[in-house]
């Protein structure tokens, strides 16, 4: 039923509805069985999710700090704690990567619920370095390696997808680029200074707006903790399988 620009459902029965890539910004859930209710959202942050008129954000993003030590670095603004942030985000990654390889062969390969497998998750967070450091920050004129995982959306911009094929490069591949893109940003965190975190750069998708260098250093630090979260979460399934 719609209210005005207001769609409004009662009495309806949504067991089991999946919803992906949908937006249910500020909607409003009365007298609603919510048993098993699984939500993922990663911007969550960003924002309140009032539960029985309690702002349950704190309460996620404390444990998930709990779960993996050294996320609640991730708005770190000097040098020094941006510097302690990534160290923090190699060791949380190796360990995710030791456990792939101590799994059965194949492991990486698997797409759990038709998300981004453990392999393509690598190449996607060296695309959003490329993106973020090397196109935003460095300003490099060819920023992007092909073996780099992009969303569907950011096939223009001059970045050509055809460079893919058909072929899909496994985890050594992917291990090998993600080595160079962790060593990317290791060296410039190295050298930043305070002075070098503040200028200004266009952000990667957006040329005409501009954003402290922390900006895109942050958004590569989100996107680095919430693709780990996925990937445990993807590995505990396949363990439970």
């Amino acid at each position: 039923m719609v209210q005005g620009d207001i769609t409004t459902f009662e009495d309806r029965d949504l067991r089991g509805a999946r919803f992906t890539r949908s937006t249910l910004a500020g909607a409003v859930m009365r007298g609603v069985d919510v048993r098993g209710l699984d939500i993922d959202a990663p911007w969550l942050a960003d924002g309140a999710l009032l539960v029985n008129g309690v702002d349950v954000v704190p309460l996620v993003e404390a444990e998930l700090n709990r779960r993996f030590p050294g996320r609640e670095l991730k708005n770190a603004t000097d040098p020094d704690g941006l510097r302690a942030a990534w160290a923090a985000l190699e060791t949380a990654w190796a360990a995710a990567v030791e456990r792939v390889e101590s799994m059965p062969a194949g492991t990486a390969d698997v797409s759990v619920d038709g998300e981004w497998s453990f392999a393509q998750t690598l190449r996607h967070l060296a695309f959003a370095t490329d993106a973020w450091l090397g196109k935003a920050i460095l300003r490099l004129p060819q920023p992007f390696h092909p073996l780099g995982q992009p969303h569907a959306e950011y096939e223009t911009d001059g970045y050509d997808m055809s460079i893919y094929g058909t072929a899909q490069p496994g985890l050594a591949d992917a291990l090998a680029l993600r080595a160079e893109r962790q060593a990317m940003v290791r060296d410039f965190l190295a050298r930043a200074t305070p002075e070098l975190l503040a200028e200004l750069r266009p952000t990667a998708w957006s040329p005409d707006h501009e954003e402290p260098v922390v900006h895109c250093l942050h958004v590569i630090l989100d996107e680095e903790w919430e693709h780990l979260r996925f990937a445990v979460r993807d590995l505990d399934a396949q363990e439970q399988e």
